[in-house]
């Protein structure tokens, strides 16, 4: 192997590498982003209940529960 070829055999080793570190931070990525979706998700559920719990009580106190 010349050196030529010993360059472009590194630099394709390099570009693999660079490839699947992308690869690998790209799926870190969409795990963060899924992980804060689910988060958002379940406050949103949370937050609901907490909202219907409040107006029940209000009913409950202006006796519109009946």
């Amino acid at each position: 192997m010349d050196a030529s070829q010993k360059a472009s055999y590194h630099a394709g080793e390099a570009k693999g590498q660079i490839q699947e570190k992308a690869s690998q931070m790209m799926d870190k990525a969409r795990a963060t982003v899924q992980s804060a979706q689910q988060s958002m998700q379940e406050t949103g559920q949370q937050m609901k209940a907490k909202a219907q719990g409040a107006a029940d009580a209000v009913k409950d106190t202006v006796g519109a529960n009946k």
